[in-house]
């Protein structure tokens, strides 16, 4: 995938400018919304050759929130 690659047709913002975003603490598609404009029009069928809204392009895109394992007895320590 291309940086220069279009995700987001209706508003036509690229994965360099998602990218972007994510580098400035974007963590959500919320995020992104605000600071691209990515994943608010309403032209996805007509404008996507995916036929489809590009939040899921976008959401794969996202850091994934990594998760601290507890430990098995409980002493901090495991």
């Amino acid at each position: 995938m291309s940086m220069d690659e279009i995700i987001c047709y209706c508003k036509q913002v690229t994965k360099r400018e998602i990218e972007k975003a994510i580098s400035e603490g974007a963590k959500t598609l919320k995020d992104i919304q605000e600071m691209t404009g990515a994943c608010t029009g309403n032209q996805c069928k007509e404008l996507n050759p995916s036929g489809k809204c590009c939040s899921s392009d976008i959401n794969a895109m996202l850091p994934k929130p990594k998760f601290k394992m507890a430990s098995t007895c409980g002493c901090g320590h495991c």
